[in-house]
């Protein structure tokens, strides 16, 4: 049984240059999300470690563009990027997650790099 009040999605299109995703979901709201803030913020265990102390930051992602993207099930996607990185499976609510905490999660991974001294 599905949760009705769960984001949905009813579009996802990556632009022509393969550099943004726009994501609208069945409330409404529709946000765009960079392939590089999508990319730094994979999901993987790549990225995020199996255990808070083993997140990872990811730099010089600034260029990244989305290949492809393939659905997992009926409950998410998994991004191919140009990088050849493809192990993080974004969930409706991840990408829902990402989009309204863009400024929380964009903010806490400039900061990591400033100072671990890495660039985008």
């Amino acid at each position: 049984m599905t949760d009705s009040s769960a984001p949905w999605p009813t579009e996802l299109r990556v632009s022509k240059d393969r550099k943004t995703l726009t994501v609208a979901f069945n409330d409404g709201e529709q946000h765009e999300l960079s392939a590089e803030y999508l990319r730094v913020c994979s999901p993987s265990a790549e990225v995020k470690g199996h255990a808070p102390s083993q997140k990872k930051t990811v730099p010089g992602k600034k260029n990244v563009g989305i290949m492809k993207i393939d659905p997992v099930g009926n409950y998410a996607v998994r991004i191919h990027f140009d990088d050849m990185h493809n192990s993080g499976i974004f969930s409706w609510t991840y990408l829902l997650e990402l989009a309204t905490d863009r400024s929380k999660y964009w903010g806490g991974y400039l900061q990591e790099l400033g100072e671990k001294g890495l660039s985008r």
